[in-house]
């Protein structure tokens, strides 16, 4: 090689952008929910290599008259987009607009959305189609009317679904009211087409369905999941079923994603993402936090999803993990101190007794956290089995278990007052992190520090056998990361 090639081959190998890092996470790491509000119905797409997620916004119906997305490039950091559609842009659409699914083709973008939840074939609404040049919208009503505006074989023309083909042909799947109907789409993306038979519609309807088709296909196996139950109760699930056609005949497979009483209710209304020129799949959906009561307060979250060798699906694990990555602390509630997530961190300021707590319910459990005493004379530490909290040093019902500045690992038990339960001397060096574990089983107790599998303390207390997981400071500034609760 010359010179001049060869320094040429120099610079462009010094300027090019490093290959993005392929997702490859078992949850969302840095906490589910991954992004701020109360937003449902989520559907996803990869545009360009961001990943993006178009949710509904989870509001009273007369409210829902707008769409907002966010995108990603790493499935951690995620930029809101607001307003991609509103019903400024749609004449016929006023209120409930529903569950977007996107879709790209020949250089455009199609958003296909529900709006105002018709009960009859006389009201005006369905589901409609927007399109825009870029995946930010602003998406405009495609053809000035509803593509599906009528109730066939019994399903509301709601929580629709698009699918492409790896022949080029597009197919709705959607349905509210216990009916699923698939159709197939033009070319033109904004126009039905039909059947061989000649028909528009067919009900694909399996048992147990309720509402929100999604369709995907792995290994040439086509994959149709649905959400069974009711959206505003605890019950809502996802269930699947497979075929060798995108219209069925469809053989019912499994439940795999129910309310987990531990971390969260009403997950359901799914769909998923594959990894580009991988085999990793997430599966992206709703839930209500543990302690709320409105219906309309819902959030979005993923988390992975593994296939069996046979092509099952495996049952879906809703986990508890927050490493801070993207720069937020959604999820968590604070009551003393002041608290902020930057850096891949989550800092306290000191206190008597500061604490943030997660909306989670773990009896027995496995607890990591990596914590850092920062300044201050006091501890800091882990806070689990937990109940009402309030700002106070020792205001909650749970128990404590942390590294002091005066060289001790404690443990120890919160009722409006404090009584240490055990405690041991160790080297404990401000701005020194530290690997604490908690296992509790029953009313054994066990606590770990660093990679050492010989527990520091072992206490039986029957005291609080279930509650809420957090962090917490006692007259020290300390810093939080890698929480994990299994």
């Amino acid at each position: 090689m010359g010179l001049l090639p060869a320094v040429l081959a120099a610079v462009l190998t010094a300027t090019a952008p490093a290959p993005a890092a392929v997702p490859d996470y078992p949850t969302a790491e840095a906490g589910n929910p991954f992004v701020a509000g109360w937003y449902a119905d989520p559907d996803a797409a990869v545009y360009e290599g961001r990943y993006w997620v178009y949710p509904t916004s989870s509001r009273p119906y007369d409210e829902q008259t707008y769409l907002d997305a966010f995108s990603s490039a790493d499935l951690v950091h995620w930029t809101k987009h607001p307003n991609v559609l509103t019903t400024a842009n749609v004449s016929w659409a006023r209120r409930a607009v529903w569950a977007p699914a996107p879709v790209h083709r020949d250089g455009r973008y199609y958003l296909y959305f529900g709006a105002n939840d018709i009960q009859n074939d006389s009201e005006r609404g369905g589901i409609g189609v927007a399109v825009a040049d870029r995946p930010e919208g602003p998406y405009t009503d495609a053809i000035g009317a509803p593509l599906v505006d009528r109730f066939v074989n019994g399903a509301q023309p709601i929580d629709q679904d698009v699918f492409v083909d790896d022949d080029g042909q597009a197919y709705l799947y959607y349905g509210g009211w216990g009916h699923a109907n698939v159709a197939k789409l033009n070319s033109d993306m904004i126009s039905l087409g039909r059947f061989a038979d000649g028909s528009t519609f067919k009900e694909i309807t399996p048992a147990g369905y309720t509402e929100g088709s999604q369709m995907f296909k792995r290994d040439g196996t086509y994959y149709l999941m649905w959400s069974e139950g009711g959206w505003g109760g605890p019950d809502y699930s996802v269930a699947y079923a497979t075929a060798d056609s995108p219209t069925g005949p469809f053989t019912e497979r499994a439940k795999i994603l129910t309310q987990d009483p531990e971390v969260a209710k009403g997950s359901g209304h799914n769909s998923v993402i594959n990894v580009p020129g991988t085999d990793i799949w997430y599966i992206v959906y709703h839930r209500r936090p543990l302690s709320e009561t409105d219906a309309n307060h819902r959030q979005i979250a993923y988390d992975r999803m593994y296939f069996n060798p046979d092509g099952t699906i495996q049952p879906v694990s809703m986990k508890v993990r927050d490493n801070f990555a993207d720069g937020d602390a959604v999820g968590w509630r604070t009551y003393g101190s002041t608290w902020s997530a930057a850096g891949g961190a989550y800092r306290a300021t000191a206190s008597a007794g500061g604490k943030a707590l997660q909306d989670t319910n773990f009896g027995d459990l496995t607890y990591d956290a990596d914590v850092t005493i920062d300044s201050g004379t006091g501890d800091a530490g882990v806070v689990f089995r937990a109940s009402q909290p309030a700002v106070g040093t020792d205001s909650y019902r749970g128990y404590y278990a942390g590294l002091t500045t005066a060289g001790r690992v404690i443990l120890g038990r919160a009722d409006n007052n404090w009584r240490l339960l055990a405690s041991t001397p160790m080297t404990v060096t401000r701005g020194t992190r530290y690997h604490l574990r908690v296992q509790a089983t029953g009313s054994t107790i066990k606590v770990y520090v660093g990679s050492s599998t010989t527990p520091r303390l072992t206490v039986t207390d029957p005291t609080f056998t279930t509650g809420t997981t957090g962090v917490r400071v006692f007259h020290t500034a300390a810093t939080f990361d890698n929480v994990a609760v299994d």
